[in-house]
C-alpha cells in the first residue's frame, strides 16, 4: 500500500472504532466495506476485521477499568456465554449465502434501535436484575446465540450484547457499553478471527498495523466520550448506529 492508501485505512479504522466505542458496537459499518472496497475477499476481510477490532477492545478497556465502569465477573460471564457460539457462526459462515444473512441482521437491528427509542428511560439508570440462576441461565442463552452472529457477521452484532445487557441484567449504558467492548472486543472478536484462519480464511496482515493503531487510539476515544457524556448520549449514538448500520446491511442486500 502506498502512504495515501495506508492514511485512509487509519482514517477510517479511527472513525468506525471511535463511534463503536461510544455507542457500544458496529466497527464493521465502516470498516469491513472499506476492507472490501480495496480488493479483499469477503472471508479474508472478515478475519482481518476481526484481528484489528481486538485493538478496539483493548483501547476501550484501558479508558473503562480505570474509570470503573467493568464489573469483572460480569465480563467473564458474558466472556464464556458467548464464546461457543463464535466458534459455531465463524465455520457457519463459509456456507450461509451472504445477501440473505445481511438482510436479515439489518431488519433485527434496526428493530434494535426502534426498540430503545421508544423506551424512553431504557438504560438510564442501573437497575440490576436477573442475576440469580435461572437469570443467568437463560442470558447464558441469549448471550450464545448472539456469539453466533458475531462470529459469522461481523456488522453490529455488538450492538446486540449492549442492548441485552440493558435489558435483561439492567445496566445502564456505559456499563453495558464497557463490557462490550470488551468481551466482544477482545474476546468474541480475537476467538473468531482464531477460528477463521483455522477454518481456511487468510488475514491479510500487511494491513494490520494501520487498523491496529486506528482500532486501539479508536476505542480510546470512544470510552473517553461514553465515560465524559450522559447515558442519555450515549443511548441516542446507539440507537442512531443502529439505523444506519441496519439500512447499510439491506442496501447491500438489495
Amino acid at each position: 500500500m502506498d502512504i495515501l492508501a495506508t492514511f485512509g485505512l487509519f482514517v477510517g479504522s479511527l472513525i468506525a472504532n471511535t463511534l463503536a466505542s461510544l455507542a457500544g458496537g458496529g466497527a464493521g459499518l465502516l470498516q469491513l466495506p472499506l476492507l472490501l472496497f480495496l480488493g479483499l475477499t469477503f472471508s479474508i476481510a472478515l478475519a482481518t476485521h476481526k484481528v484489528a477490532s481486538v485493538a478496539l477492545g483493548l483501547g476501550a478497556a484501558l479508558k473503562h477499568w480505570r474509570s470503573g465502569n467493568l464489573d469483572p465477573a460480569l465480563t467473564l460471564y458474558v466472556v464464556l456465554a458467548g464464546a461457543a457460539g463464535v466458534i459455531t457462526g465463524a465455520n457457519l459462515i463459509l456456507f450461509v449465502p451472504g445477501p440473505l444473512a445481511e438482510a436479515l441482521l439489518g431488519a433485527l437491528i434496526i428493530a434494535l434501535g426502534l426498540y430503545s427509542r421508544m423506551r424512553k428511560s431504557l438504560g438510564q439508570d442501573a437497575d440490576p436484575k436477573h442475576r440469580d440462576t435461572l437469570g443467568l441461565v437463560v442470558g447464558c442463552i441469549g448471550l450464545s446465540v448472539i456469539g453466533i452472529l458475531n462470529g459469522s457477521l461481523t456488522a453490529g452484532t455488538g450492538l446486540f450484547v449492549t442492548l441485552f445487557l440493558v435489558r435483561w441484567f439492567g445496566l445502564d449504558y456505559k456499563q453495558a457499553v464497557a463490557l462490550t467492548l470488551v468481551s466482544v472486543g477482545i474476546f468474541w472478536n480475537g476467538l473468531g478471527a482464531i477460528t477463521l484462519a483455522v477454518a481456511g480464511a487468510d488475514i491479510y496482515w500487511p494491513w494490520i498495523p494501520a487498523l491496529l493503531v486506528g482500532s486501539l487510539l479508536g476505542g480510546y476515544l470512544g470510552a473517553y466520550m461514553a465515560d465524559k457524556y450522559s447515558n442519555q448520549l450515549i443511548k441516542v449514538a446507539f440507537e442512531w448506529l443502529t439505523f444506519a448500520i441496519g439500512l447499510k446491511l439491506l442496501w447491500s442486500a438489495w
